[in-house]
């Protein structure tokens, strides 16, 4: 059996308010679902948003079963919606850890995770700016890159959250052949692609043309993607950045390389601003995650959506059936047709 966790997030953001609205879906998923957070704090923010209440406590991982929303408490808060505090953020970092410890143990098949404060993980002393950064620490990973799936555009990130004047320095031909490799082995193993297409964006406009707006596509992204393909890579570009994101959701690349962090989201979020999914390539575990952040000014209005939780959960799915043996799989491979909220 498939079990998959769901970590709450920062406990005062908007990390209850999804889950309990995603709670009918999720219970059709074919796998155990279990969500590691406060018991106290969700049937609050239940009554406050007028929710019923049916959550299936647990004690253990192995107590998830299918057909039902499982909660493993593991805190005992007092917080109000919007209102972050250090014991909060405290508990935040360990659904994250102990969730991760069960994946690598076997116990978990998937982690999905809910929308964390920068802050909080520092208030809490953690040394890590995000999700991606202290999940690779966490399973000794060093070659990992940060990714975003839809439905209708995919993205891998070459650098991820620096300034961006420190960003385009960083970039290279050895980073771009890293992350590269990373999306190449997702969309062949775990989304079972067999021919995937992958575009390298430009840095400069119209492509550098022919060296006037700059080199840099001719002195070293041009070369990266030589290289890319002389691995086997299925790898072109480099392609003006404006239109190359038209054309890969028209279908004729799978996933688009970006060179930093707003050339890759800024289109992605246009896209699959409710339902994107945003992943963590190359862990020794399957960790999918809500693209949103914590929402503090919306925690406990109801005014959210719960469509990037359940596109998590699915994509996780998909993943985790793809990674465990057959023998423990559940027939077919192609995760089951759930409604969007």
């Amino acid at each position: 059996m498939v079990r998959l966790g769901i970590t709450m997030g920062c406990p005062a953001g908007i990390g209850p308010d999804v889950i309990l609205k995603a709670k009918e879906i999720l219970k059709a998923f074919p796998a155990a679902l279990m969500v590691l957070g406060d018991e106290k704090v969700l049937w609050d923010r239940a009554r406050l948003l007028r929710i019923p209440w049916d959550l299936a406590r647990i004690s253990s991982p192995e107590e998830a079963l299918p057909g039902r929303l499982n909660l493993l408490s593991l805190s005992e808060l007092e917080v109000l919606p919007g209102r972050p505090t250090l014991a909060g953020s405290k508990a935040m970092v360990r659904y994250i850890r102990e969730g991760t410890a069960w994946c690598l143990k076997g116990r978990l098949q998937g982690l999905v995770t809910g929308p964390i404060s920068k802050s909080g993980l520092a208030a809490a002393g953690e040394p890590f700016p995000g999700h991606t950064e202290m999940l690779a620490a966490l399973t000794g990973t060093k070659d990992y890159a940060m990714a975003f799936y839809g439905e209708r555009l995919s993205v891998v990130l070459v650098t991820i959250h620096q300034p961006l004047k420190e960003a385009l320095r960083a970039i290279s031909g050895e980073e771009i052949l890293r992350v590269t490799r990373l999306a190449h082995r997702f969309l062949k193993e775990d989304l079972d692609l067999p021919s995937p297409k992958m575009a390298l964006a430009a840095l400069n406009p119209h492509a550098g043309e022919g060296g006037l707006l700059g080199r840099e596509e001719e002195e070293l992204l041009a070369p990266a993607v030589k290289k890319a393909q002389e691995e086997g890579l299925p790898l072109s570009g480099p392609y003006p950045a404006d239109s190359l994101f038209f054309r890969a959701l028209q279908g004729e690349f799978h996933l688009v390389v970006a060179l930093y962090h707003d050339q890759g989201l800024i289109p992605f979020k246009l896209l699959h601003f409710r339902d994107g999914v945003n992943l963590t390539l190359g862990l020794p575990i399957v960790r999918t995650s809500v693209d949103h952040g914590t929402a503090y000014d919306l925690a406990g209005t109801g005014k959210v959506s719960p469509e990037s939780l359940i596109a998590a959960v699915r994509l996780a799915w998909r993943m985790a059936t793809r990674r465990t043996p057959r023998s423990q799989a559940p027939s077919g491979l192609a995760p089951p047709y759930i409604p969007k909220a």
